[in-house]
């Protein structure tokens, strides 16, 4: 979904309206996109993530609360690439990426906390589909993402949808 918005303006419009505290680089080549929020808790394993960017994507995006560690990058150019390829729109990961000159030419949005080179270790651990705070903000499966080079709004309803 190309989507014209500014977050600053979806916050003024929506005071109810939630968002990220927590200060993302960008690091894919969409600075701004959208979509219904698939969520992941997992600390230093991409499994999970690595699973769910090889589903369909239908346009939405993935949410990855890694715990703010930024030991091992939970994403590197092929799981990006994977998510290009099935439909994603963004991935936003509480973490560390890796591969960043890659990650730059992708078409997707892609906010981490900062990079390493180091990949994870694969054990298979982590939650999915359920609530997660980053930020400070509360993300549930199915809430409305929106995000830009000024931050990223969370609603549980589609705000361009008015």
């Amino acid at each position: 979904m190309e989507a014209d918005f500014a977050t600053p303006d979806l916050c003024d419009d929506n005071p109810d309206a939630r968002v990220l505290h927590a200060q993302f680089r960008s690091f894919g080549r969409n600075a701004r996109f959208c979509g219904q929020a698939v969520t992941i808790k997992c600390f230093e394993d991409n499994s999970l993530v690595k699973a769910k960017v090889n589903e369909p994507g239908k346009g939405k995006v993935i949410v990855v609360d890694g715990g703010g560690s930024l030991r091992r990058a939970l994403l590197g150019d092929q799981l990006a690439e994977k998510a290009v390829l099935n439909g994603w729109m963004g991935i936003i990961i509480n973490g560390a990426v890796r591969d960043v000159e890659i990650l730059a030419t992708l078409p997707l949005g892609i906010l981490a906390l900062g990079v390493i080179p180091l990949k994870t270790d694969k054990r298979d651990v982590g939650l999915q589909g359920l609530p997660i705070e980053i930020g400070g903000a509360e993300i549930s499966e199915g809430d409305w993402i929106y995000a830009d080079a000024s931050g990223v709004v969370v609603s549980p309803r589609n705000l361009m949808d008015l």
